[in-house]
């Protein structure tokens, strides 16, 4: 049977791909913005800093500050990248979001599974880039290939769990080509596997199956619950699979953003580490909004992990302030292998 040796959970945002210098390009949508969620409610950002000023979290959020964060980032996600390829897995589950990537207005799947033979990505055009909002363009070469490239899906493993999750009472959509959508702003798939395949792959892509789940968009959320149900019906797939193929499970997402949460984060790996379900299954919607909602990702990841016999711990968390008020990105990564 197939055998999972490794879980990885981890952020994939701009600020794992960008300068110290850079990530400031996001503080004049910081100020614009009218309705940060933060714990429940929402903030326009000079109610932040008043809400916040007790935390001092300008200090954080200094060049020299920034540097550093910015470091202990990168040696993290090296660190990752270290422990994906000593696990010499064969195929890869990956579990992200999209964010007006793949699917556009016309529809919006809740939970979708990609079951196709090929998965392709390339860099933004110039006309592409210029769509983008500051600061996400200069993150691109950490998500996107030089060139058009093509990586290796794999559409069997995709099919068993496809037809395990209808059985499980998830009706998820299946696709089994990625869109093109002329005048967009975004080509290929998203940032949420991109982000796996360059930065923890380092472009040594082995056959995959993305999992994509609205996290973003309402009305169709799929709730905490939902997702790590998911992951457990995924999970069971895997396990029952009639294989030796040695399989890597990634949650990538999160953490709290674009408004910091630190108790909120370490809650969260907290429960990962304490294998606690029932802690991250209720988590109300009102924690899971704007890219805070990505952590979902992390969710379904432990419903398909917890099962397992993997042990691991904490590879780093930090968070990347830009702002007094608190905005900014969290960045965590979390590993579970065979050694522990």
């Amino acid at each position: 049977m197939a055998e999972i040796v490794l879980g990885m959970w981890t952020t994939h945002g701009p600020t794992l791909s960008t300068t110290p210098e850079e990530w400031l390009l996001r503080l004049p949508a910081d100020h614009a913005r009218k309705d940060h969620p933060f714990r429940g409610k929402t903030y326009g950002f000079p109610a932040l800093v008043e809400l916040r000023k007790d935390e001092n979290l300008g200090e954080k959020a200094t060049l020299g500050e920034r540097t550093r964060r910015h470091g202990a980032c990168r040696a993290a996600v090296e660190r990752m990248a270290d422990a994906f390829e000593a696990a010499r897995a064969d195929v890869a589950v990956i579990f992200g979001n999209d964010q007006s990537e793949l699917f556009l207005d016309d529809v919006i799947p809740a939970l979708t599974v990609f079951n196709g033979p090929t998965i392709w990505n390339e860099p933004a055009s110039e006309e592409q880039a210029k769509k983008m909002a500051p600061g996400i363009h200069a993150a691109e070469w950490g998500h996107n290939p030089p060139q058009r490239t093509e990586y290796p899906g794999h559409p069997e493993l995709a099919d068993r769990l496809i037809r395990q999750a209808m059985g499980d009472g998830f009706d998820v959509a299946r696709s089994s080509r990625l869109p093109e959508h002329p005048g967009h702003w975004n080509s290929g798939i998203g940032h949420a596997f991109g982000f796996i395949y360059r930065q923890i792959m380092r472009d040594k892509v082995i056959p995959n199956v993305p999992l994509i789940a609205n996290t973003f968009f309402p009305p169709n959320q799929p709730p905490a619950r939902r997702m790590f149900e998911f992951g457990r019906s995924v999970g069971r797939a895997i396990r029952d699979w009639d294989s030796d193929a040695r399989v890597a499970v990634f949650g990538s997402g999160g953490m709290s953003h674009f408004v910091i949460d630190e108790p909120f984060d370490r809650s969260i790996i907290d429960a990962i580490e304490a294998r606690d379900s029932e802690m991250l299954c209720g988590i109300g919607e009102e924690w899971f909004q704007s890219g805070t909602s990505e952590l979902k990702n992390w969710i379904a990841a432990a419903g398909c992990l917890f099962e397992t016999d993997l042990s691991g711990g904490l590879v780093d968390y930090v968070p990347c302030y830009r702002s007094e008020a608190g905005t900014g990105t969290a960045n965590g990564f979390v590993a579970w292998d065979r050694k522990g």
